[in-house]
């Protein structure tokens, strides 16, 4: 009896192990993100700068807070250039009341201006099929999504921060 629980325990203890090991890569990973996060963070600080949230950015640009899933905190921005990034932790659609759906790549770029973000590469929207979206303009209580073609929506559908879903394919 007690050689069986021997080899049920040594089996049941190498299994246990395993699982741990195949779980502390994705912690590092997860730490690494963390830390290069961090890092960021830090140079930012030295530098005299904090970074504010982004839904913040966008509504100081005259931009509705929630145009980027809730989950896409992280961001640089360029003041000079004014060149926007903006890091989404994984490719995603974002469902939104007027029923249109916006699909975003994990690193969204465009030029951000007042009431505008142009030259956008990383989100498209359904028309008719999906289209990569070139810009996004606010008029008044409208927003302009530019995709060959203008695609106006309500505003206030966009100012609410939404979760993103997560999809195969962008």
């Amino acid at each position: 009896m007690d050689e069986i629980m021997n080899k049920f325990g040594s089996y049941y203890f190498k299994q246990r192990a395993n699982k741990e090991f195949s779980s502390a890569g994705d912690d590092i990973e997860s730490l690494s993100t963390s830390i290069q996060d961090g890092a960021k963070w830090l140079v930012n600080k030295f530098k005299g700068k904090i970074q504010k949230p982004l839904p913040e950015l966008l509504r100081e640009y005259d931009l509705p807070a929630g145009l980027f899933p809730r989950d896409a905190t992280h961001y640089e921005f360029n003041e000079e250039t004014k060149k926007l990034t903006v890091f989404v932790p994984s490719i995603c659609e974002v469902p939104y009341r007027d029923s249109s759906v916006v699909r975003f790549y994990t690193t969204v770029t465009g030029h951000l201006e007042k009431g505008k973000l142009s030259d956008v590469e990383g989100m498209k929207t359904k028309v008719l099929i999906w289209a990569n979206v070139t810009s996004v303009k606010t008029e008044g209580s409208k927003v302009q999504f530019k995709v060959g073609v203008k695609k106006n929506r309500p505003r206030d559908v966009y100012e609410v921060l939404k979760d993103g879903i997560t999809v195969e394919e962008f």
